[in-house]
């Protein structure tokens, strides 16, 4: 009853013709990780960002590299 949450499971993404990309708050710092349509620039939300093992995850769950990777401000 008061124990730790459980974390939910990734939910699988289809990320073929899709870029990763970071956003990221210039006021807050708050980081969130997805994948980016070139063509028509939506942007899908995985997960937040908060620590380096975040990060981590994101990068072994999507299987993605961090050269890959592309930051907007």
């Amino acid at each position: 009853m008061f124990g730790r949450r459980k974390k939910e499971p990734l939910i699988p993404y289809d990320k073929r013709g899709k870029i990763p990309v970071i956003r990221a708050s210039i006021c807050t710092g708050e980081q969130v990780a997805g994948f980016k349509d070139p063509e028509t620039g939506k942007f899908d939300e995985l997960m937040l960002i908060r620590s380096p093992a975040d990060l981590q995850t994101y990068l072994r769950e999507y299987d993605v590299t961090e050269s890959e990777i592309k930051r907007e401000w």
